[in-house]
């Protein structure tokens, strides 16, 4: 009987984790990608509503067998596009005072 390569099966839940490879476009709602947009919707205000526009997983600083060998965590760099409208709190129709938008640095994914 074969042994499965196990690596393997991690590796591929962490892609579909991270939707590595994907452009803006084709991210589906699950893994890291659905957990800022349920954080979006579900901390939003009358005042303010933050809203992540795009999720993009840097490249890892060494491949699996090279962690392995200097004993360190795979990991990749996790950047954030985040767009924060701000509303107007006199106004009686919602409308939108001011749009923030930055790249923020979220840390590592191992």
């Amino acid at each position: 009987m074969d042994v499965p390569y196990l690596l393997a099966i991690q590796l591929d839940s962490y892609r579909e984790f991270l939707q590595a490879g994907a452009s803006k476009d084709q991210f589906r709602d699950v893994g890291l990608h659905a957990a800022f947009n349920r954080y979006s919707r579900s901390s939003a205000t009358p005042a303010m509503l933050p809203w992540s526009t795009s999720l993009s997983p840097g490249r890892a600083g060494f491949d699996v067998k090279e962690c392995v060998l200097r004993g360190v965590t795979f990991a990749v760099p996790l950047r954030v596009k985040v767009r924060l409208i701000i509303f107007d709190k006199e106004s009686s129709n919602k409308a939108i005072k001011d749009i923030k938008e930055q790249e923020v640095y979220m840390g590592e994914s191992p």
